[in-house]
């Protein structure tokens, strides 16, 4: 069918989300969504979907005569109803459930009235098969990794027979071969008569697998439909920033070699299987620890924050050994920060105003007699605001109200706030345009220019080449490698991949 979201207008409080908005999807095509960070394009998938309703505009599909028939969804279950089936951009399973449980979770199979297990059990085999996934179906999703999990959510959404099928940043957290074992899924879906939309920041995915493509502005439509084989990616991303765009250019900085390190880790080993970890970063340093997805870089820094068990070996800042056992102790004590990939459930507090998270690292400088008050947390947003570029109504809005790269904005501000000598960021734009990537980029060199040692963990190596001073390369919960980086693409690339390949081969 042909799927078209007309002239939709969709209001929240002080934003307009979708401002006449049009998505327009043939039946056998890809269908790449793009625009930046508040775009609309989440909003619009949600009012597609069926959890929100439009304001205005209308949602059509054409029946089998080739007539218009408008389409109202009450809720997400009317819009799966009609054959739209999506796969959002943070997780939806239930952890205490298990992997063919969550996959059957829309359709689950049933007997004289009952759950039918095995016929569950092989629905799930059979999605994760089309993926060429290899999972214990009966394991409970709570113990996957995030990658697995992002997996589960795609064969989830396969489950159910959806003549459209939308991926919101569906390779976020996977490696390049679950991608592209994931994409010749979607390719087959395409030539089985199906529309794929495809929401994501990484254009060189846009343009290996995408046919057309619609780009959101400030909520508007400013392309509509378009062969995107008529564009070049600078022409996609001035449609989306409304002007030219230049990747940021660094010529190595300057560290102070001779001080002792800002943090230092010696032989560590940890609950999770690390085992003589060494690595160190000093203040004004940016430290890149890359490495495949499932490579461990995630694990070492919960475990020097203390959410993991250190078993063996020494973590000294400042020169000094420490042993850190929370989040809390390490900004106090230490004032180490952490801005964690998984901003949905860590990040920020969804059901909370993006002032009390922002100062929630700081309520016991802001504290007057045992309370915080609400003018000095909302002071300090707008301390931020402008800094960071957040794209908010106001303090008082809902973090959960926000973009996934403004709630990103907001985990960052937090750490900000908090005045940290060091910092760990995460994976600090998974899901973030290029724009504001760009932005978030001179922001981390900036603060490294003001003396903050940082330890940048990224997925995204022309993002490590760009930003990092060194670069330690892990695979399999170990150390590698690790050299000096002097931004140039080609060879520092062609460097670390030889480091992962010959600990791969041997």
């Amino acid at each position: 069918m042909t799927f078209i979201a007309e002239q939709i207008v969709k209001v929240f409080p002080g934003v307009r989300a979708l401002d006449r908005a049009t998505l327009r999807l043939e039946p056998g095509t890809i269908h790449a969504l793009l625009g930046e960070n508040g775009a609309g394009k989440s909003t619009l998938i949600k009012v597609v979907t069926g959890v929100y309703q439009p304001d205005g505009g209308r949602l059509l599909s054409t029946a089998e005569d080739g007539s218009l028939t408008e389409l109202s969804f009450g809720g997400p279950l009317d819009a799966q109803r009609a054959g739209i089936g999506v796969v959002h951009q943070e997780r939806n399973l239930v952890p205490a459930f298990s992997v063919a449980e969550n996959i059957a979770l829309q359709a689950v199979p049933k007997r004289r009235g009952f759950v039918d297990q095995e016929a569950m059990r092989g629905l799930a085999r059979r999605c994760l098969d089309r993926l060429d996934v290899h999972l214990d179906v009966d394991r409970p999703v709570s113990s996957l990794s995030v990658a697995q999990m992002q997996l589960v959510e795609i064969a989830k959404a396969l489950a159910v027979d959806s003549k459209v099928l939308l991926l919101d940043e569906p390779t976020a957290s996977l490696t390049g071969d679950e991608a592209e074992a994931l994409y010749t899924v979607v390719g087959a879906l395409r030539d089985q008569g199906h529309s794929v939309v495809l929401v994501t920041h990484k254009l060189e995915e846009v343009f290996a697998v995408a046919d057309t493509m619609t780009v959101l502005r400030d909520g508007r439509s400013v392309a509509e439909a378009q062969p995107l084989a008529e564009h070049t990616r600078d022409d996609v991303v001035t449609l989306m920033v409304g002007r030219a765009h230049a990747d940021l250019q660094l010529d190595s900085r300057s560290v102070d070699t001779t001080t002792a390190p800002a943090l230092e880790l010696e032989n560590v080993s940890t609950a999770q299987g690390h085992h003589n970890i060494s690595l160190h970063v000093r203040r004004g340093e940016i430290l890149g620890l890359y490495g495949l997805v499932g490579a461990g870089r995630s694990e070492l820094a919960r475990a020097v924050l203390g959410l993991d068990a250190i078993t063996g070996g020494t973590v000294r800042i400042s020169g000094e050994p420490v042993r850190i056992s929370s989040v809390g102790q390490a900004l106090q004590r230490h004032r180490l920060g952490y801005v964690t990939e998984n901003r949905k459930e860590e990040g920020v507090f969804l059901d909370q105003t993006i002032a009390r998270n922002v100062s929630v690292t700081v309520w016991r400088r802001l504290a007057r007699l045992g309370l915080v008050r609400g003018n000095d947390e909302r002071a300090l947003v707008e301390q931020y605001r402008e800094q960071l570029g957040m794209r908010i109504s106001g303090p008082t809005q809902l973090a959960g109200q926000l973009s996934g790269g403004n709630q990103q904005k907001v985990s960052l501000a937090k750490w900000l706030a908090a005045d940290c000598d060091i910092l760990v960021i995460d994976e600090p734009t998974v899901g973030i345009d290029v724009r504001t990537k760009a932005a978030f980029h001179e922001l981390i060199v900036g603060l490294a220019d003001a003396g903050i040692a940082i330890l940048l963990i990224s997925s995204d190596l022309p993002e490590m080449i760009t930003l990092a001073d060194r670069i330690a390369v892990m695979s399999e919960y170990r150390i590698v490698g690790e050299l000096d980086n002097d931004h140039r693409y080609e060879r520092t690339s062609h460097a670390v991949i030889r480091m992962i390949h010959a600990e791969i081969a041997s």
